[in-house]
């Protein structure tokens, strides 16, 4: 794109005012006179030198850890690595962007330049995603391991995420280009069968990173149901049969062992024996709906680090025996 000489004055007078402002710390009135404009003048050009990208603003917000919530599920579960963030408030709209900067660290600490990640997909993967600080230069693969959710989910369907990783990491993106629930166990396997979205499954075998969500079957949190791949009436169902969540698709019951059923062969997603073969399986999940299924995902070891906040910790510790 050829830029005129005109637009590059305006740009190069929105760098000047945004250095001013944001390095020089000067305030606004004195930049108008130093500039010959108006006040409102330099407000408005601030912001049109964020929306241009002249001006990036980071948030760095240190998360607290509770070590001794995270030595307590260590020793009760096993779990190689756990990072609880210090709270007391878990409302969602706080939960959320915490479990994100949390699992962005978690996942900081395994990455290196030639690392495979495997991404599911679902509100708190993309949380993690974009608390991720963009670094570039890597040759980081990054693989989509859930099939696609629909439209509605565009913000955290598996293949933004993948898109928007990528493109933070400067790695590569690897796509399943097909429908996470598929109408019939024949047309998921025909699917699976397709060359692009052959490669793409045997790509997430080869992980060495998996970023998952922790489900749940309580109807109020249930991604799958929220996201209309499940009716109410399936999710009861199998609610009913004791089963209490799922990580990338793969339900199971309290115990942690994995549960079958025929819409599970509809679906078109990393498989259990594969997920649990990827070296570092990192789970991110909090809130009340999910203690249950994080109690038994680490049961299952579906996840062997776990991402979580202190609230959620004292739950899934109470409620457990083994």
């Amino acid at each position: 794109m050829v830029i005129d000489n005109s637009s590059q004055k305006r740009l190069s007078l929105l760098a000047d005012v945004a250095e001013k402002y944001y390095l020089e710390g000067k305030d606004q009135s004195e930049i108008a006179r130093e500039v010959g404009v108006t006040r409102s003048m330099i407000s408005r050009m601030l912001t049109e030198a964020r929306s241009r990208g002249i001006v990036e603003i980071r948030v760095n917000r240190l998360v607290n850890s509770d070590h001794d919530l995270e030595n307590a599920l260590r020793t009760r579960f096993g779990i190689e690595s756990v990072f609880v963030s210090a709270m007391e408030d878990s409302r969602a709209d706080r939960l959320l962007p915490v479990l994100g900067w949390a699992g962005a660290e978690a996942f900081k600490k395994h990455l290196d330049a030639k690392s495979v990640v495997g991404v599911a997909w679902g509100t708190t993967v993309s949380a993690v995603v974009d608390a991720v600080q963009a670094v570039g230069g890597l040759s980081v693969k990054i693989i989509q391991l859930v099939g696609a959710q629909g439209a509605q989910n565009a913000e955290y369907d598996g293949h933004a995420l993948v898109s928007r990783l990528a493109d933070k990491l400067g790695g590569e993106g690897y796509f399943l280009n097909a429908p996470c629930m598929c109408q019939t166990p024949e047309i998921a396997a025909s699917m699976r069968e397709t060359r692009g979205i052959r490669e793409t499954i045997e790509m997430g075998r080869q992980a060495d990173i998996a970023l998952v969500g922790i489900g749940t079957t309580e109807t109020e949190y249930s991604s799958f149901y929220l996201s209309g791949l499940l009716t109410e009436k399936e999710l009861t169902i199998i609610r009913r049969n004791g089963v209490v969540g799922d990580v990338a698709g793969n339900y199971y019951y309290k115990d942690g062992s994995p549960y079958m059923d025929e819409f599970l062969s509809r679906m078109i997603t990393i498989r259990r024996e594969d997920l649990v073969r990827i070296p570092v399986r990192i789970g991110i999940a909090g809130g009340p709906g999910k203690v249950e299924a994080i109690r038994a995902a680490l049961i299952s070891r579906l996840v062997n680090s776990l991402v979580t906040d202190s609230v959620t910790a004292r739950q899934v510790l109470e409620g457990s025996s083994i």
